[in-house]
């Protein structure tokens, strides 16, 4: 599906603010529409199909890679990314299963972006372990949540908290929270010889109707898809999955090794293909079990 060069782009002219203005021309489409829109691509692979169903989208994008501005990447490249995961979910949205496109779209923008992210800040920098690509991305609401964000270094206290809620070591957490302070960058700088500040071209926080409803059919549809998935699994796979990756605390490796009488490389090996299997069915808007390899 190629559409991108038609898709409005965050040029030099306007900038954001008026990339913002430009999305907000395409229409909402209701629920019966855009069903229509989506068997039309899947039958009949209507590209003008598929580029409605884009672009009323464009908001959705916008609003998810809002979120990531933090990081200090350029919002022009986040939505762009974003652009691609929407693209994605498009091209993969099964109309029959019965939930929005909002919803499944949700899961591909946000899987671009992270990625996206992680590559921009270099996985040799911030580490390839789950628990650091875990650090990374809550660090930030953790100290917000505390009251932290312009605390500069973190007070040895505070770093104790976070690894502990995290659980990593604490001077991973001295050290991620010095590599992101410098890539932060100020909302409040003037922006040419307006003086606009970058802040007030940003969209209001406060969710809508559309996407509050998108929000909790997200939540559904994902515990929903997430169940399922784990009834594929066997019952050692199941209990190391939710262990490892359901749980605030994570049940360490040695602690399952012993419990199940193997190594903690072997705990890891189950639970990077038991996770495979989870994220494959979830993307996938689950798969049957029928048609999926016994475990």
């Amino acid at each position: 599906m190629r559409m991108s060069a038609t898709l409005p782009v965050i040029g030099l002219d306007g900038g954001l603010s008026k990339y913002l203005g430009d999305i907000r021309a395409f229409p909402v489409l209701a629920a019966e529409e855009e069903f229509m829109l989506a068997k039309r691509w899947v039958d009949y692979q209507d590209t003008g199909a598929a580029h409605k169903l884009v672009t009323s989208h464009l908001r959705l994008v916008a609003k998810i890679a809002m979120g990531y501005r933090h990081y200090g990447l350029p919002m022009a490249d986040l939505i762009s990314e974003g652009n691609v995961g929407l693209m994605r979910a498009v091209k993969k949205f099964d109309p029959d299963k019965g939930f929005r496109l909002s919803t499944y779209a949700m899961w591909w923008i946000k899987a671009s972006l992270n990625e996206f992210v992680l590559n921009s800040w270099s996985l040799v920098k911030i580490g390839t372990l789950a628990a650091q690509k875990k650090l990374f991305f809550n660090l930030r609401r953790i100290k917000s949540r505390l009251k932290l964000l312009e605390a500069g270094d973190l007070a040895p206290e505070h770093v104790t908290v976070i690894a502990r809620e995290l659980g990593v070591d604490e001077s991973d957490v001295v050290s991620m929270n010095r590599r992101m302070a410098g890539r932060d960058s100020s909302l409040n700088v003037p922006l040419g010889e307006s003086g606009t500040e970058a802040v007030t071209l940003l969209p209001d926080d406060a969710e809508d109707q559309e996407t509050a409803y998108a929000h909790r059919e997200e939540m559904t549809q994902g515990r929903t898809l997430i169940a399922q998935a784990l009834d594929t699994l066997n019952e050692r796979e199941r209990e190391i999955f939710v262990e490892r990756r359901l749980r605030d605390e994570p049940v360490t490796l040695e602690e399952l090794g012993s419990r199940y009488g193997v190594s903690r490389e072997r705990i890891r090996q189950i639970e990077v293909k038991a996770f495979e299997k989870v994220r494959t069915i979830v993307q996938a808007g689950f798969v049957p079990p029928a048609a999926l390899p016994a475990p």
